[in-house]
């Protein structure tokens, strides 16, 4: 049923924002309902017949007015032409694809509410994101798939996110799509053991999806907030799903904590602002709210992971009223040191010699990072010479501090944090003599 609404009573604008709301909330959804019903082999057709059903919207819209259920007439659409589509296939190639119990077993998409819709396609995305997840494919394979199929974002914009050319990306997904093929690999929910190596696979996917969002290395921007987003969306799917596990509570606790901070993390002007000078007022309490709810959840395992350990830093933090007073350190660089144990890297290292720093002073921090000096991994890494560089000039020594701030500025990394470098390395400057006379 149409709303009654003439094209003069549908701006053009308004619309586009419609329907661009819509692809943002809706695609990942449709690409995984008619994924399920044509199966993984015709994952392309699926995408394809989204992409049609969405600039359908748009040439019919304007004349026919808004239908009272924008989403389900985008999935009668789609799931029709995928239909016509399997239809013609069949013609041609003259097998049985099963069109007609594609078309005649599924209830109707326009007859079901948006909260209906929601309902029936949670499993169905949840079970994209674990395909798209699968430990066979490359790690660049399953971010970019899972953010093309289950996110609804484009091509450009992935290598956009990721600082890689578009035909590099469109390549990745080609032979993503082709692996799903030619492996069998199928968007039936897996069990035992395939499922925890799935689930462990989706983690790490969403992990590297939120840290990529939330430091973004180079370019204008310090944070993506979309694919900050996604990766929260994504894990609060898993979460309120049946294969949650303690470690999936975990990670959407140390998101949400994480995420918090954003309104924070960058002022008015678009500076980047140390954690230790954030404006604690501004961070998002719902969200601080939702990591500890999950992070009371990821208690209940015997088993603690890396994202328990770091959830459980960042809940530290949201704790402090203030970062100077009210920060728990001690406890701080213990979590740290558990987090040496569990999970080791040069990253880790550098963060605990930060909590050293604030536990047992500048000398013993910067003792703790002379190793780190030698580690080929943190060669490019401008947040080392820059943790150095804030440690000397905290402890009174402006040219050493000012050596390490000019090696971090060499480094890549984004434009706020060059020019938070920069304003540090004019502190490292001395003082002027007062002008006389």
């Amino acid at each position: 049923m149409m709303a009654a609404m003439t094209d003069a009573e549908v701006p053009i604008a308004s619309l586009s924002k419609l329907v661009d709301h819509l692809f943002r909330s809706r695609a990942g959804q449709m690409v995984s309902y008619l994924t399920r019903l044509l199966g993984s082999e015709h994952l392309d057709l699926a995408e394809e017949v989204v992409q049609e059903s969405l600039l359908k919207a748009l040439q019919v819209w304007p004349h026919t007015g808004i239908p009272d259920n924008p989403s389900g007439w985008l999935f009668r659409v789609a799931r029709n032409a995928a239909v016509d589509a399997i239809r013609h296939r069949s013609y041609i190639s003259g097998e049985e694809l099963h069109a007609d119990e594609l078309a005649g077993h599924h209830p109707d998409p326009a007859s079901l509410t948006e909260i209906e819709l929601d309902e029936r396609l949670r499993d169905d995305e949840l079970q994209m994101v674990l395909m798209c997840c699968h430990p066979a494919l490359s790690r660049d394979a399953r971010v970019a798939l899972s953010l093309k199929t289950v996110g609804g974002f484009s091509t450009r914009e992935i290598a956009r996110a990721f600082l890689s050319e578009e035909t590099a990306v469109a390549q990745r997904l080609v032979r993503a799509k082709r692996q799903l093929r030619e492996q069998g690999i199928g968007f039936e929910m897996p069990r035992g053991m395939g499922l925890e190596a799935r689930l462990d696979s989706a983690l790490e996917v969403l992990y590297l999806m939120f840290n990529e969002g939330y430091g973004a290395q180079s370019g204008e921007d310090l944070v993506r907030h979309d694919l900050c987003r996604e990766a929260l969306r994504l894990g609060q799917l898993l979460a309120g799903s049946s294969v949650a596990t303690p470690a999936v509570n975990a990670l959407v606790a140390l998101m949400a904590f994480q995420a918090a901070r954003l309104p924070a993390r960058v002022d008015a002007g678009g500076e980047l602002v140390l954690l230790e000078d954030q404006d604690r007022s501004l961070w998002d309490q719902a969200l601080v709210g939702l990591g500890f709810q999950h992070f009371d959840r990821c208690a209940e395992g015997a088993h603690v992971s890396a994202y328990h350990v770091q959830a459980a830093i960042a809940a530290t933090h949201a704790r402090a009223r203030s970062a100077a007073a009210a920060t728990d350190w001690p406890t701080i660089l213990h979590l740290y040191d558990q987090l040496m144990e569990i999970g080791p890297s040069p990253v880790v290292a550098l963060n605990r010699a930060v909590a050293v720093a604030k536990v047992s002073g500048v000398e013993a921090a910067l003792s703790a990072l002379r190793p780190l000096a030698e580690d080929r991994s943190l060669r490019n890494y401008y947040l080392l010479p820059a943790v150095q560089g804030h440690l000397l000039l905290e402890s009174g020594d402006r040219e050493a501090a000012a050596h390490y701030f000019r090696q971090a500025l060499s480094l890549p990394c984004s434009d706020p944090e060059k020019r938070f470098l920069q304003r540090k390395l004019k502190e490292c400057e001395p003082p002027r003599e007062p002008q006389l006379g």
